[in-house]
């Protein structure tokens, strides 16, 4: 199921303050839980700008992405997400790249996601179901909410011509080469936000 930021929204966030806006031009995708056992919280998705910093509340799981945010060839893709507090259980969030036809039925994507735990992941979606997995892992660079329950962890992913790098605050957790399921690699890049989950995304973007 999606959900677009339709000039109506746009209208209503132009009421509230200047602080805390729909970001212009961005779309989202709900992706809601079929899952009895992981139900999806109640209540309404909520993205913004505030500043500089994206801002997403996420009863439900989604893609956020912008159009314009296209990129190919070889590129480094960056964000800084900070998890505003842990959820009752690991969820994940991170980078979307390689991205077409968001809207649609025949979506596709690939997403660098990292979680509560301390864990990593890297999925392709198509359709809607995750067809490639690079298998979950720990990895002692991704931080792990403090006392405060947040926590900061810098994702980028790395595309050469023949090989694309995962990395977490600096440190590459993953390498493999740029095939099979990381074939494709042009294409839109954004941003995913898996269920039970509030956090500030920083420093997005993508550059060649």
């Amino acid at each position: 199921m999606k959900r677009i930021l339709t000039a109506s929204l746009l209208a209503v966030a132009m009421a509230a303050p200047l602080a805390a806006q729909a970001p212009k031009g961005w779309l989202e995708r709900v992706d809601r839980s079929t899952s009895a056992a992981d139900p999806d919280a109640p209540g309404p998705i909520k993205f913004v700008a505030t500043g500089t910093s994206l801002h997403a509340t996420n009863p439900q799981a989604a893609v956020y992405w912008n159009p314009a945010n296209t990129i190919t060839g070889n590129y480094s893709l960056k964000g800084t997400f900070v998890l505003q507090k842990p959820s009752s259980h690991s969820n994940y969030y991170g980078l979307v790249f390689g991205g077409s036809a968001l809207e649609g039925s025949s979506q596709e994507y690939l997403y660098f996601v990292v979680a509560q735990d301390g864990t990593w992941i890297v999925k392709q979606r198509q359709g809607d179901r995750d067809t490639h997995v690079i298998a979950r892992a720990a990895n002692a660079a991704v931080n792990k909410p403090g006392a405060d329950g947040k926590s900061t962890n810098a994702l980028e992913v790395r595309v050469g011509p023949d090989k694309v790098a995962f990395l977490v605050n600096g440190t590459t957790v993953h390498s493999a080469p740029k095939t099979d399921m990381l074939a494709k690699t042009n294409g839109i890049y954004g941003i995913r936000v898996n269920h039970m989950l509030e956090v500030r995304i920083d420093a997005f973007g993508a550059t060649k």
